[in-house]
């Protein structure tokens, strides 16, 4: 049976209907009711949902008969005129298509009746869960949509008169969300300015060195908002300091080295049109619209690519609201990346072994045991396993074997040497991914900090631990400093699974309202583009 060919007949059998069939031939509901049915029988959308029966669903319940009038139908065309504001294309709800028709007239007619109804679904649809299936749901239905029915949503909305509520309900709640969607205005804007034209490209300078073009980096930092828009104008062709100093800021915005020089990796960032910064800004918005419906509650997120995690409370007032930010090490970007998944984190263990997993065992350290007999005793190291009677640090050649056969493992003993440090923050998945602080505090100082074998590194473990611990009142800041203490290891079970969401966003806003832009480390940005692409053709 050529499948692809009876997809391509029924989609013609679809069309055939929504474009041949005469308004006269049948009555508003007949023809409503044929156009429903043709629905069921096309070929499922390149969507991330499967909305065949939603006309038949939506039209059904109320014996097919229009559901919009002038008033509603206009009120319908403007909130799909709104979908840019999202970082969503109103063309593809064929918004100024469907404004034409009813200007000539057409409210009430069955073909744009059940064309609104269409471009309204998806849109509530798109708004709820993206347009292109996510990393973190694979398989339709989309989990996402029992919670928010589109075609519940909109029948509700249209009895009551609520679509501008139905819309704003299908927006992620999800606190990022709104400061992005922020974030992507005031960049639109700043791009409509036109004031954004290649800077000079100089040799490395430092502050003091003369700079033709001072006057045109200090109105540019000013635009980005890195300079005071009072700051004293540049008009001597100087590198000043307080253009190194804006400088700097904006390197931290742009996960750069803050040197405050201006070298050739910086001067590249600050070329970046600001038209590719408006669109990092929708992708991410395209992103967040892929996660869970989260809260209100205790969760831990973490954008790989900005080294950065948020611990927040949604739904909490006052002190309690304010996010806890750290900086992150993530997985190498070539051999060990951080994969994108949404756990639950259930325990934390103080003073923890690390369990070498087999991986790094026989890649890394299997090569330096054969070199170095000593390598385990020095390093806190010792074989395990059931050949075993007792942990042991000494090396021969059996060992090596049982080591290279999966017979044997290595751990590392808690201690000032422990690979995890004072804690790991557990959550169970088959990758064996986990949080965890380090004996290496120096590497949080880099500007690239994707340099572990994929699990991640946190800068204030004791904050953190402090967090999670939150609603435990025998567990504060001192007596979690003191089980951080060099001691034996202690498991502690959470009172209550937290969701923690390793998530991927080259354009972010942080606790302070910064607009944060990254490298693509993973290249996802680029995967991404292609997916939309597809979708739209």
């Amino acid at each position: 049976m050529n499948t692809p060919y009876l997809k391509r007949l029924a989609l013609a059998a679809a069309t055939s209907l929504f474009l041949a069939l005469p308004a006269a031939a049948a009555p508003a509901a007949a023809t409503i009711e044929a156009l429903a049915t043709a629905s069921l029988s096309a070929p499922p959308a390149a969507r991330p949902y499967d909305e065949r029966n939603w006309l038949q669903r939506f039209y059904a319940p109320r014996g097919y008969a229009p559901a919009w009038s002038g008033h509603s139908a206009k009120l319908a065309l403007a909130l799909l005129d709104g979908a840019e504001a999202h970082g969503l294309s109103p063309a593809e709800y064929r918004s100024d298509a469907l404004r034409a028709q009813l200007d000539d007239g057409d409210a009430g007619e069955p073909r744009f009746d059940a064309a609104l109804t269409r471009a309204m679904l998806h849109y509530l649809a798109d708004l709820r869960v993206g347009r292109v299936t996510s990393e973190f749901h694979t398989t339709l239905p989309d989990p996402r949509l029992h919670s928010f029915d589109p075609v519940v949503q909109l029948r509700a909305a249209l009895d009551g008169g609520g679509l501008a509520a139905a819309v704003a309900a299908a927006q992620p709640a999800f606190p990022f969300y709104a400061r992005v969607k922020d974030a992507l205005a005031h960049y639109r804007a700043l791009a409509a300015t036109g004031q954004h034209s290649a800077l000079p490209l100089p040799a490395t300078l430092r502050a003091g060195d003369p700079y033709a073009g001072a006057a045109q980096l200090r109105e540019r930092l000013v635009l980005l908002g890195d300079l005071p828009p009072g700051s004293a104008a540049t008009g001597d062709g100087a590198y000043t300091p307080a253009l190194a100093e804006g400088v700097r800021h904006f390197q931290l915005r742009h996960g750069l080295e803050a040197d405050g020089v201006l070298g050739k990796e910086t001067m590249a960032a600050l070329n970046v049109p600001l038209s590719r910064r408006v669109r990092q800004l929708e992708l991410t918005l395209e992103r967040l619209r892929w996660l869970p419906a989260l809260g209100p509650g205790r969760v831990i997120a973490v954008n790989l690519p900005a080294y950065r995690l948020w611990a927040l409370d949604i739904g909490a007032t006052g002190a309690q609201a304010a996010p806890l930010e750290m900086r992150v090490i993530v997985g190498e970007s070539v051999k060990t990346p951080t994969p994108l998944f949404i756990g639950q984190m259930r325990y934390l263990e103080f003073n923890p072994y690390w369990n070498v997993p087999s991986s790094i065992a026989l890649g890394e350290l299997l090569p330096k045991l054969m070199r170095d007999r000593d390598y385990l005793a020095r390093n806190e190291m010792e074989l395990v396993g059931a050949g075993l009677a007792t942990p042991a640090t000494t090396v021969t050649d059996a060992s090596l074997a049982a080591l290279r056969a999966g017979k044997l493992r290595v751990r590392q003993r808690p201690g000032p040497k422990n690979a995890l440090g004072a804690v790991k923050f557990a959550m169970p998945n088959p990758m064996n991914i986990y949080l965890h602080s380090t004996s290496q505090r120096e590497l949080f100082a880099r500007n690239r900090r994707d340099l572990s074998h994929g699990c991640i590194r946190v800068e204030k473990p004791l904050e953190l631990a402090h967090f999670v611990l939150g609603d435990q009142p025998e567990w504060t800041f001192d007596s979690v400093a003191a089980a951080m203490a060099p001691g034996p290891m202690r498991k502690v079970n959470l009172s209550a699974p937290i969701p923690v969401v390793l998530f991927y966003a080259t354009a972010m806003v942080d606790r302070d309202g910064s607009v944060l832009f990254t490298r693509d480390i993973y290249r996802r940005d680029v995967a991404l583009e292609q997916a939309l692409h597809t979708h739209q053709g």
